[in-house]
């Protein structure tokens, strides 16, 4: 492209600005809200991923009528038993309703004397001081919880009822970082024996057993053994965990990039006829064009670099806005859609993750239709007579 072409192009986007701008605006709006709904999942999955990591490899439960009951602690000796398995933790976890009966925590009773306890565990205690933290009867909660105490003037402690009708109360001693606040937003750890009581769980039984295998080669022959000794057992590994939050977010993904195709199909139609208008109420431009030596080849190569450059703009202004709306003001709103809004509030930090293969993608499916529903009307009276078009 020459000089004084580039010239007269950005001259001609300049001299019809106001004829852009409503397309320019629509445009940046699609790309923004697409482009927002992928950076949330992509952080969300990418978030997921390291938090599951350090989750347990198998997970065993005891089932009847399809929903999981307690099971009795002396599954931990058989379990231990099986080659290949290094570490089994009995676990005491359940909802616990506050007293508005609408929001609820997750208590995690651990026995902070036992050595087996699981890496995800371990990880979130790994800055407490135990024994300051066991000399006096205290719990350890998550941001969420906190704040919801606190809104409900529960600054330094809880009295829980358990299903007895006995209270129990527990001091605050600190709360997860907010860095943790995806996996530990709603989680209350505790001391085991506490969490039985407020529970309702029998001395000799506990929710379920955290299990570790470190060769996953043995995975497959481990599930088999574990699934062998009872029948009424469930056996749930890492990765159909995964597996289940990676769909669930695609799904809210896929949901958004219909929504966006078909958005985007409608804007196309809406485009093409605003286009068809406009070129054929400027017929007379083309046919000078036309007529001082424009080939059609030339006409339909400035008014492409014209519908690119818009395009261009309009993408690139929409992915910065989301960019912003996501990773620095944290996706007000939006982040509802992914991570609910039922329970307590959800205090997540969304770190900056960009996949250009889904940005390029995003790309290509939306200047493609944008430059062809603009290209088509300019061809048509191109390939008029120019003294025909200027008439």
């Amino acid at each position: 492209m020459s000089r004084s072409f580039l010239y007269y192009l950005f001259l001609n986007i300049y001299k019809d600005k106001k004829k852009h701008l409503g397309v320019v605006l629509i445009s940046i709006v699609l790309i923004f809200l697409l482009s927002s709904s992928f950076f949330i999942s992509g952080s969300i999955k990418d978030t997921l991923n390291n938090t599951l990591d350090n989750q347990a490899d198998f997970i065993v439960q005891r089932v009847q009528g399809g929903e999981r009951i307690n099971a009795p602690l002396s599954w931990q000796d058989e379990l231990s038993e099986i080659y290949g398995v290094s570490k089994v933790t009995p676990r005491v976890y359940g909802r616990y309703y506050f007293d508005d009966k609408l929001h609820y925590a997750i208590i995690l009773g651990v026995d902070f004397f036992e050595e087996q306890s699981s890496k995800a565990i371990t990880s979130l205690i790994k800055n407490i001081n135990l024994k300051e933290f066991l000399s006096k009867e205290q719990m350890i909660v998550g941001d969420g919880v906190k704040k919801y105490l606190k809104a409900h003037f529960f600054n330094d402690s809880y009295r829980f009822l358990n299903p007895k009708g006995e209270f129990i109360e527990l001091k605050i001693y600190a709360k997860f970082p907010k860095e943790a606040n995806f996996a530990t937003n709603n989680i209350i750890i505790m001391p085991i024996e506490n969490a039985k009581k407020i529970l309702g769980v029998k001395e000799n039984e506990v929710s379920d057993f955290a299990l570790e295998v470190p060769n996953k080669d043995e995975w497959d022959t481990i599930y088999d053994k574990i699934s062998a000794l009872h029948f009424d057992s469930r056996v749930i590994t890492k990765k159909e965990v995964k597996k289940g939050y990676e769909n669930l977010y695609n799904y809210k993904g896929g949901f958004f990039l219909s929504l966006f195709l078909l958005s985007l199909v409608t804007f196309s139609l809406l485009l093409y006829y605003r286009y068809s208008t406009i070129f054929y109420s400027e017929k007379k431009d083309i046919g000078v064009l036309r007529a001082i030596g424009w080939s059609i080849k030339d006409v339909i190569k400035f008014k492409f670099f014209e519908s690119f450059f818009i395009a261009i703009f309009s993408y690139i202004v929409g992915v910065l806005l989301a960019y912003i709306y996501v990773f620095i003001f944290q996706a007000p709103i939006l982040k509802n859609i992914y991570l609910g809004s039922d329970n307590l509030e959800f205090f997540i930090s969304f770190r900056p993750i960009l996949d250009f293969s889904i940005l390029s993608s995003i790309f290509i499916i939306f200047i493609v239709p944008f430059i062809a529903t603009t290209i088509i009307p300019v061809w048509k009276i191109a390939i008029t007579n120019p003294k025909e078009a200027m008439k």
